[in-house]
């Protein structure tokens, strides 16, 4: 059996429906009552498929991950929200997986982790880092760029007014698409030889706010403006549904990023033996989101 948090997110609920289609037991854990939906991201879902439970519980509250946990010879581990930034300590919650049997974890970092090791914004994802190497158990981090599911805070404002919003146009990352994720993750939880790898997982090139919004537009066959913010402009935005060091940290790194942050890593390609997917593969999958 394998116990998957975050299991209504971009990444995870792809990796359920990818886990269970294998014939794999999976717990499918949520912070909310699940109905049977879930988050926008495309690709393979659980929703109802055999083998799957889903399962209330907060893996910030490692007391109450139990049930959860039970019987569980592997555990997917993401943070969201305030998760990313306080909290217990992470030892609470190794601990519960190790005390219920947990053989191996497989969590999800980010790259920042490796590129920005004192940034304030990433700090717990780092302390999460360090309580899974200390675990005993075996495990594998995963380290993503940006998520090409962040052009989902374009969708209103397309759909609405054929206009999208960003700062730094023109600078231009490799973003990974989440279901390339949630492969490189069901690829780890699986099989052998992913124990004590660090996986950086980008797209496979580099494609700026402009060029993404641009692929928008092809897809909807349309035109869609694109306003570049300032930083400012940007911060103020994000601020209101973002705490300010995560807001500091992501513009750093969307705005000046490091020599390492604009590399192609092949850690994808040779985990799932084919390239990572393109921007434009992820548009095609989401593109009613922007109608």
């Amino acid at each position: 059996m394998i116990t998957v948090t975050g299991a209504t997110g971009n990444i995870g609920r792809t990796l359920v429906g990818l886990l269970a289609g294998a014939g794999e037991e999976v717990v499918a854990v949520s912070r909310r009552p699940h109905d049977g939906g879930g988050a926008q991201g495309g690709g393979a879902r659980g929703d109802g498929a055999a083998g799957v439970r889903w399962v209330r519980a907060d893996v910030g509250e490692a007391a109450g991950m139990g049930p959860a946990l039970a019987g569980a010879r592997a555990l997917f581990l993401v943070l969201g929200g305030e998760l990313n930034l306080g909290g217990e300590s992470p030892d609470a919650l190794v601990k519960a997986a190790g005390d219920a049997g947990v053989e191996r974890i497989v969590l999800v970092s980010s790259q920042a982790s490796e590129t920005r090791p004192d940034a304030p914004s990433h700090a717990r994802l780092r302390e999460f880092e360090a309580a899974v190497r200390a675990s005993g158990r075996a495990f594998t981090v995963l380290r993503p760029a940006g998520f090409a599911s962040n052009a989902f805070a374009w969708a209103e404002t397309v759909r609405t007014g054929r206009t999208a919003f960003a700062p730094f146009g023109d600078v231009a990352l490799p973003v990974v698409d989440p279901a390339d994720i949630a492969a490189v993750a069901a690829a780890a939880l699986t099989e052998d030889g992913h124990a004590g790898r660090t996986y950086t997982l980008t797209g496979p090139v580099p494609i700026s706010p402009r060029e993404q919004v641009a692929a928008v537009a092809e897809a909807l066959g349309e035109e869609v403006a694109f306003v570049e913010l300032s930083r400012a402009e940007a911060s103020a935005a994000m601020s209101r549904s973002m705490p300010e060091q995560v807001v500091t940290g992501t513009l750093d790194i969307l705005g000046e990023p490091r020599p390492a942050e604009l590399v192609v890593s092949p850690d994808t390609e040779a985990v799932l033996g084919r390239p990572a997917s393109p921007f434009e593969a992820w548009v095609a999958r989401n593109l009613p989101a922007f109608r």
